[in-house]
């Protein structure tokens, strides 16, 4: 009896570009921004489409202009950064290097370990001024939300 499997390969999500709407609260950008969309828009043909038609030429309007301009994402995030992520980048480039896994997983361990703890006395070092009692409220929320259950 033979048998057959039909392997199929993971496709990754093909990314899709992201306009930064920030960079168009500039006023001078805005303005470029809204006069190169003016201008595409005049010089299109926009009779005898259908509503498909219509709003795809429209979306490839506002996106190469966007694109045009520089308020158009280039990829995704890489990776996520956090306060203490520039202290302990090197350990992290060596956990590559390191020939066992192990060793080069509990120094980065205690690396990330003493820069968190480096942190939290610093932030605990200021928690009786008067001047930052609004501080110890935002990081209990902060803590709050780390526990909690995606």
């Amino acid at each position: 009896m033979d048998m057959r499997f039909n392997i199929t390969k993971r496709r990754h999500n093909k990314f899709e570009p992201i306009i930064h709407v920030w960079k168009l609260k500039e006023e001078q950008t805005c303005e470029e921004y809204k006069s190169m969309v003016r201008d595409k828009v005049q010089q299109e043909e926009w009779k005898h489409l259908d509503v498909n038609e219509h709003w795809h030429k429209m979306k490839k309007i506002i996106m190469e202009t966007a694109q045009h301009i520089g308020a158009v994402s280039k990829g995704p995030c890489r990776h996520k950064e956090t306060c203490w992520c520039n202290e302990i980048a090197e350990s992290v480039r060596q956990k590559g290097r390191e020939k066992t896994q192990q060793k080069c997983r509990q120094s980065a361990k205690r690396v990330i370990f003493s820069a968190k703890e480096k942190k939290q006395k610093e932030r605990a070092c200021y928690l009786n001024d008067p001047e930052h009692q609004t501080e110890i409220f935002r990081m209990a929320k902060q803590m709050v939300k780390e526990r909690q259950h995606m």
